[in-house]
């Protein structure tokens, strides 16, 4: 059994009372294992007739599911293909009750590595823009990894605190994710190590960085927007009380209900609207959720009125691309470009910096912002070649590309192309052109491949390879 440090379990067992004993026995337990289905990709009735795992639903999301420990989920090629993400069942809630529409302006704050991000992106359904942001540029590249198997497109990531963004964005963002830096209490069954941080920076280290975090957040929502703000944490301090100072600090904000499930609890009052998940009512890990509406007609402080009318300084921040194919493109690339999707030549810019071919969304963006990454790296550009890239692999299909090498996730060459190997051509395979390939399995991409004389030669990223 999981060793509880003694001031947690003493503060568990006022905020629970009765229910403290059923609370402490599941740490005994194993937890549970989930995965969210990639609908940009699939459809999740496609995906459950597809896939070979046994799946059981989790009740507060469409597209997640839990699966059994035992299956070897993360070496599947369904995987490798961006098919689905590994999630804790219970971290699949905030991006689900965020209340996204086609063509919104979406802000990831806290977003690292990418597990609500994704959604967020499949949500948008190709439209409108993803800021994915994490203050660390070690784990917003981890964030960055994960976006681009994901297939996310009018995306960017960057790796900025959250008052660099607000100084260059300003009141933006149609909708919000913040799913705050927190004490971690909510998943001590699954990560025992973090008893030992909790230890050296418990919640009252984070309370007032979860704040001044929403304060920010508050102010790039634009009138009308909605705001999540979400922990993985018990602690009243980082949950509602985070959430009173932000509704006090700025009067219209209002919070509104979150769709309940069986095992849900609400929040203490006056935060009764926002949810909380307990490892002994549910199956998953303890998190907390409370939804914010910015009210069109609401009352700000003159803070927050300020850095609304920041959104006319913007546009003269910003270096906006221009939509499809430039005439300066070089020939090889233009070339090329011609084989991709309509959607890829025509909603997107081209920008070449250096050896790299760049699709960048029309939006503009603020200059001088940490970005990882401000659309799509397309490919490489050297000695008068164009090499495309592992990034927009992942944006294509079977249907999506002319020349296509399609395994089925059973063949054996599907696992010894992901482990970056050369792999030939049977005689049973439709017929492949020379040059580039699309190698995917069961017509999803897994990367490129060069064909030459009945071989593909192995294109694949190699630092994404299957290994053992």
């Amino acid at each position: 059994m999981i060793n509880l440090p003694e001031e947690f379990s003493e503060r568990m067992r006022v905020q629970l009372g009765e229910e403290y004993e059923t609370f402490q026995t599941c740490y005994e337990e194993e937890g549970y294992a989930g995965l969210r289905v990639n609908t940009r990709k699939i459809s999740v009735d496609d995906f459950l007739k597809l896939t070979p795992f046994h799946l059981t639903p989790v009740p507060w999301t469409d597209n997640g599911f839990y699966y059994r420990r035992e299956e070897a989920v993360t070496r599947h090629p369904h995987y490798y293909a961006g098919l689905y993400y590994i999630q804790e069942p219970s971290a699949m809630l905030p991006a689900s009750a965020l209340p996204i529409n086609e063509g919104d302006m979406v802000l990831d704050l806290c977003a690292a590595p990418g597990g609500k991000a994704t959604e967020l992106s499949s949500r948008l359904r190709r439209k409108g823009l993803l800021v994915a942001n994490d203050a660390s540029a070690s784990r917003a590249k981890a964030l960055l990894r994960n976006l681009t198997v994901w297939g996310a497109e009018n995306c960017c990531v960057t790796a900025e605190t959250p008052q660099r963004l607000l100084e260059s964005f300003g009141c933006f963002f149609d909708k919000i994710l913040v799913d705050a830096p927190c004490s971690g209490e909510g998943m001590f069954r699954r990560d025992a190590g973090l008893i030992d941080s909790w230890r050296e920076r418990g919640p009252e280290h984070y309370a007032a960085l979860q704040k001044e975090i929403l304060s920010c957040a508050v102010r790039m929502l634009r009138p009308g927007g909605y705001l999540l703000y979400s922990t993985c944490t018990f602690s009243e301090a980082e949950d509602e009380e985070a959430v009173e100072a932000t509704l006090r600090r700025y009067p219209g904000l209002e919070l509104c209900d979150i769709p309940m499930q069986e095992g849900f609890l609400h929040g203490r009052a006056p935060c009764e609207k926002s949810v909380r998940l307990f490892p002994h009512r549910v199956k998953g890990e303890g998190h907390f959720a409370a939804l914010f509406h910015k009210r069109a007609d609401g009352e700000y402080d003159t803070e927050c009125i300020s850095d609304c009318r920041k959104e006319g300084q913007r546009s003269r921040k910003t270096n906006p691309a221009k939509a499809g194919l430039t005439e300066d493109m070089p020939v090889e690339v233009s070339e090329f470009f011609t084989l991709l999707p309509e959607r890829l030549r025509r909603g997107y810019g081209y920008r070449q910096m250096g050896e790299q071919c760049l699709l960048v969304p029309l939006c503009g963006l603020p200059q001088g912002l940490r970005y990882l990454r401000t659309g799509i790296l397309a490919g490489i550009r050297k000695r008068g070649r164009f090499e495309p890239s592992q990034a927009l692999a992942m944006l294509l299909d079977v249907d999506s590309f002319s020349n296509v090498l399609n395994l089925s996730s059973k063949d054996m060459r599907a696992t010894r192309y992901l482990k970056g190997e050369t792999i030939d051509l049977d005689s049973g395979d439709p017929a492949v052109k020379n040059g580039w390939t699309l190698v995917c399995a069961d017509g999803f991409a897994l990367g490129w491949g060069k064909c030459a004389d009945g071989r593909i030669k192995n294109k694949y990223y190699p630092g994404w390879r299957l290994h053992g």
